[in-house]
C-alpha cells in the first residue's frame, strides 16, 4: 500500500482586507512531536506600510465611534463563537507538541481571558467613548476653573509581536484590552507555531463580528513594518530580551516615542518557607507545583519555575520527592492518553535547551534526568523534539552566576539551598526582575517578610498554603484581572491587570476649563455645570432623562424623637447619639448627633417618588461621606442631580448615577454621595420585558 504524504499548507497573512500569500517558498514548519511538515510560512509581498495605514484609516474610526460597552459586546460574541469551535483548535494544537491539558491553557484560557475582558468592560467601564478618570481637581476658589483627567483611544494601531509557546492565549490576551480601548490590532505570531494562530484568525474573520481591519495578521517576517510606526501606534513584544531590546531601540520607535511594552526572559523563583518541612501540606503542595511548572507545556512558559529555593535542611527530602514525581512523568506524543508531557516546540529548541543546561552545570549538578538521553512512551525520540525533565541542584547558589542569568526554556529547574529567609529573598532578587515569584508557607510572618522582600523585583507574587490548595490557579497562571509583566530582565512591561490593560492603549489627558464645558467633554454632570429643574427626575425614562436634570426637595427637621427611635429600631446606640455628656467630651461634637445613616435614610425619603415608574431599583451608593455633624433642630434638604447615564446593551434598562448633596439650614454640606439606580429605557415597560 502506498502512503501519500500530506502536503504542508501555505500560511497566509490577513492584511488590508484580504488573505495574502507570500511570494516565495518560505520556511517549512514541522510538527513538534513527529517532525512532519505542517505548513509553509512567508510574508514577502506584504506591503507593511499599507497594513498599518489600513488599520488606522479603515478600522480605527469605526472602533472609536463605538462605546466601551459596544466594543466589549463584540468580544463576548466572538468568544462564544470561538468556544463553539474549540475542538478544531485542540486538534491543530497537538502539532505544537502541546498535550490536551496544555492546549486547554492556551485555547480555552485565551478565549476565557477574552470573555473576562468583555465582562469587565461592560461592568466596570461606562457606556461611553470617553473615560473620565479620578476626581475633579479644583483649580480656583469659586469652582469656576477645574481640571479632569480623561482617557481617549490612541489613533494608531497596536502591533502585537508574540512568542511561540502560547499561539492563541498570547494573541487573545493582548487584543482583548486593545479592542475594548478602541484600537485596531496587527498580530505577528512567532513562526514556529503560527499555523495555530492563523487558523484562529481565519475563524475570527469568518464570523464577521469585528469591524473590517480591526484585526490583521502577519505570518512570517514583519519586514519594514516598524519603520512606519508613529507616535499614535503601540508595539508590544513577548520573547527573548535580546530581540526585545533590539526592537525597543528601533529608530522609528525611538524617534516617535512609540509606546513599547516588552515581556521577556524571566528566571522565576518559588520559595519553600522555613515552616514548610517535609510532611506538611505546604511541602507537598510545593513539590506538586514545581513539578507541574516544569512539565506543563514542557516547561515552555514564561512564568515557569526556574529557580527552586528551599531551606538547606529540606533539600534532600525535596530533591527525592521531585525526582520521584518527575520520574513518573510519561513523555510522548501529545495526543496519546498516557502522555503527561509532550514535545518542545522544535528540534532547534531542544538543542537550545541542552546548550543552556550545559551552562547551568557550571554552578549546579544534575540530580534528576539526563538531557542527552530521551525516554518516551510513544513517538520517535529523534524526529520529535522530546526531552525528559531535568532537575539540578546548587549547594552554593550565591557563588553560581549562571543559575541566576541563564534560562533554559524547557522542563528544567534548579534547586537552591538557603540558610535563612533573608538569603531566600536575596536569591529571588538575583533573578534581576521576574514575572512571578511564589512562596509556600503557612506562617503569616514568613509570608509578610517574603512578599515585601521580593515584590519590587516581581510583577506578581503567589502565596501557597493549605487553605488555597483546592482553589489556587497556581504559580504559572496569568489572570485577566491581575497584571502580567515584571521589572528588569522580565522586560519592564505590563499587560492585562483588568481595566489597567485597556488604559495602556489610551492617552491620558488633563483637561482644564469651566464645569459647563468639562461636563460636555466627559458626558458627566459636574458641580457648577447647568442643571434643569422641572418634572421629578424619577418620573423620566432613559429616553427622557438628561444629564443635569435636578430635584430640590422639601425640607425636614431632625428631632430628638427621630434619633432615639432610629437608635432603638436599628440597635445603633453608639454613645455620640445617646449620651450628651459623652458626646460633648468628643472633640468632633458639641452635643448628641444624628446617625449618619439616619441622614442618608431621611435624604432618600425626601428625594424618592412613591409611584411605580421608570426607576426600577436602587442598587447602592458610592463615595458616601458625612462632612458636618447634624444636631437636634437642624433642617435637612437634598439636591439630587442626574450625573451619568449608562444604557445597558440588549436590556430594557440602564444605570443612572445621581449626585446627592444633603445640606442643613445654613447651607453646610452635611453629606455627599452618589446614588446608583436602574432606570427603564422606556415607560411603561414592554410586556415582554416584564
Amino acid at each position: 500500500m502506498s502512503h501519500t504524504a500530506v502536503q504542508p499548507r501555505r500560511l497566509e497573512s490577513y492584511v488590508y482586507g484580504s488573505w495574502v500569500s507570500g511570494t516565495k517558498q518560505g520556511q517549512t514548519l514541522l510538527d513538534a512531536a513527529t517532525g512532519e511538515p505542517v505548513a509553509l510560512i512567508d510574508s514577502t509581498g506584504v506591503n507593511f506600510a499599507d497594513t498599518l495605514d489600513y488599520g488606522r484609516k479603515v478600522a480605527g474610526p469605526k472602533l472609536r465611534n463605538m462605546t466601551f460597552h459596544e466594543r466589549a459586546q463584540l468580544l463576548k460574541e466572538l468568544g462564544l463563537a470561538l468556544m463553539a469551535q474549540k475542538e478544531e483548535f485542540y486538534t491543530e494544537s497537538l502539532r505544537t507538541g502541546a498535550t490536551h491539558s496544555d492546549g486547554w491553557v492556551d485555547i480555552e484560557g485565551g478565549i476565557g481571558t477574552m470573555l473576562a475582558y468583555s465582562s469587565k468592560g461592560r461592568r466596570e467601564l461606562p457606556n461611553a467613548r470617553v473615560l473620565a478618570e479620578g476626581d475633579i481637581e479644583q483649580l480656583s476658589r469659586d469652582g469656576s476653573f477645574i481640571g479632569q483627567h480623561i482617557l481617549t483611544p490612541m489613533e494608531g494601531v497596536a502591533v502585537h509581536i508574540n512568542a511561540y509557546n502560547f499561539p492563541i492565549w498570547g494573541m487573545l490576551e493582548k487584543i482583548a484590552p486593545t479592542l475594548i480601548a478602541g484600537v485596531p490590532c496587527i498580530v505577528k505570531p512567532a513562526s514556529q507555531t503560527a499555523y495555530l494562530t492563523e487558523l484562529m484568525v481565519r475563524r475570527i474573520i469568518e464570523t464577521g463580528i469585528l469591524p473590517e481591519g480591526a484585526l490583521q495578521l502577519i505570518c512570517g517576517s514583519v519586514g519594514d513594518l516598524l519603520d512606519h510606526v508613529t507616535e499614535q501606534d503601540v508595539v508590544t513584544f513577548t520573547g527573548s530580551a535580546k530581540v526585545g531590546r533590539m526592537l525597543k531601540n528601533h529608530s522609528a520607535i525611538v524617534a516617535n516615542s512609540t509606546r513599547f511594552t516588552m515581556e521577556a526572559d524571566s528566571l522565576n523563583a518559588s520559595i519553600l518557607g522555613t515552616d514548610a518541612v517535609a510532611g506538611t501540606p505546604e511541602f507537598d503542595l510545593f513539590v506538586k507545583e514545581v513539578a507541574r511548572e516544569m512539565t506543563s507545556k514542557a516547561g515552555q512558559k514564561c512564568t515557569a519555575i526556574r529557580r527552586v529555593i528551599a531551606p538547606r535542611s529540606q533539600v534532600d527530602a525535596l530533591i527525592e520527592a521531585l525526582r520521584d514525581r518527575l520520574g513518573k512523568t510519561s513523555v510522548g506524543l501529545p495526543g496519546d492518553e498516557a502522555t503527561r508531557m509532550g514535545a518542545l516546540a522544535s528540534l532547534d529548541q531542544r538543542v537550545e535547551v541542552r546548550e543552556r543546561i550545559k551552562e547551568l552545570r557550571k554552578g549546579a549538578e544534575i540530580v534528576a534526568g539526563d538531557p542527552d538521553v530521551v525516554n518516551i512512551t510513544s513517538g520517535d525520540a529523534e524526529k520529535g523534539a522530546f526531552l525528559n525533565p531535568v532537575l539540578l541542584y546548587a549547594d552554593k547558589p550565591f557563588e553560581a552566576d549562571a543559575i541566576h542569568d541563564v534560562e533554559a526554556f524547557g522542563p528544567v529547574s534548579t534547586v537552591m539551598a538557603y540558610d535563612d529567609l533573608d538569603e531566600a529573598i536575596a536569591l529571588a532578587r538575583k533573578g534581576k526582575g521576574s514575572l512571578v515569584s511564589s512562596v509556600f508557607t503557612n506562617d503569616p510572618a514568613t509570608a509578610e517578610k517574603t512578599v515585601l522582600g521580593v515584590a519590587p523585583w516581581h510583577g506578581r507574587v503567589l502565596i501557597g498554603n493549605r487553605e488555597t490548595a483546592k482553589t489556587s490557579t497556581g504559580h504559572g497562571s496569568p489572570l485577566a484581572g491581575l497584571i502580567h509583566g515584571g521589572p528588569g530582565r522580565a522586560g519592564g512591561g505590563e499587560e492585562m491587570g483588568g481595566i489597567r490593560g485597556v488604559k495602556h492603549f489610551m492617552q491620558r489627558t488633563a483637561v482644564q476649563g469651566s464645569p459647563t464645558l468639562l461636563s460636555a467633554v466627559t458626558g458627566r454632570w459636574i458641580e457648577g455645570a447647568p442643571a434643569k429643574q422641572d418634572e421629578h427626575p424619577f418620573r423620566k425614562s432613559l429616553a427622557e432623562l438628561k444629564i443635569g436634570d435636578q430635584l430640590i426637595t422639601d425640607k425636614r427637621t431632625i428631632t430628638l424623637e427621630d434619633v432615639e427611635h432610629f437608635a432603638h429600631f436599628t440597635g445603633d446606640t453608639f454613645y455620640a447619639h445617646m449620651d450628651s455628656e459623652a458626646a460633648k467630651a468628643n472633640p468632633f461634637f458639641d452635643d448628641r448627633v444624628a446617625h449618619g445613616y439616619l441622614i442618608a435614610s431621611f435624604a432618600a425619603g425626601l428625594f424618592v417618588h412613591p409611584d411605580a415608574g421608570p426607576v426600577l431599583a436602587n442598587y447602592g451608593v458610592d463615595h458616601l461621606r458625612f462632612l458636618v455633624p447634624v444636631y437636634f433642630g437642624d433642617t435637612l434638604q437634598v439636591r439630587l442631580t442626574c450625573k451619568e447615564i449608562n444604557p445597558r446593551l440588549n436590556a430594557q434598562h440602564g444605570e443612572v448615577r445621581w449626585d446627592c448633596c444633603v445640606t442643613n439650614q445654613r447651607g453646610d454640606i452635611v453629606a455627599q454621595y452618589d446614588v446608583l439606580t436602574m432606570v427603564a429605557k422606556s415607560w411603561p415597560l414592554p410586556e415582554v420585558a416584564q
